[in-house]
């Protein structure tokens, strides 16, 4: 049995059951994001700008079919194991896994926030499409933190 603080114990949902939604999830999420910002970005300023644009009009489509869903099993289970760890979210700077675990849901609620504009903006143009480029690289840098606070979070204590 694991020994860090707030390990969960007892609970409604499986905490290895939250875990492997989770970690599905955010790989998803996460290898989409690397996706666009890496391989996508690259390729795209190769290919005519009509063509350009039915790429990034089909993608989006179908970011905007599966995307929710992903996010809703990665928010959802996340939010199931931050509580089994509210023991240690109540008191942030008591250890260095609380606050590693705090930075991480702070950075996870902030691409919650990205995810909301880039909906909320969402449309053609220019502006828009520099916006978006923006957001996905942000993003993109947000996630490399949250992966890093996820393995480290067990490490360095």
């Amino acid at each position: 049995m694991a020994t860090w603080p707030g390990h969960p114990r007892n609970t409604v949902i499986p905490y290895p059951l939250l875990l492997i939604a989770h970690l599905f999830a955010a790989l998803m999420f996460v290898g989409a994001v690397f996706f666009e910002v890496l391989i996508l970005g690259s390729a795209l300023s190769r290919v005519s700008a009509a063509t350009r644009q039915r790429i990034e009009a089909a993608i989006a489509r179908r970011a905007r079919r599966v995307m929710p869903w992903v996010l809703a099993v990665l928010y959802a289970s996340g939010l199931g194991m931050a509580w089994h760890y509210r023991v240690a979210l109540a008191q942030p700077l008591a250890s260095s896994f609380a606050l590693m675990l705090t930075l991480k849901i702070a950075l996870a609620l902030s691409v919650l926030g990205h995810f909301a504009v880039a909906m909320a903006t969402r449309g053609h143009g220019e502006r828009i499409t520099r916006r978006f480029r923006r957001i996905h690289l942000s993003v993109f840098c947000h996630m490399l933190g949250i992966v890093l606070l996820a393995k480290a979070m067990f490490y360095l204590t």
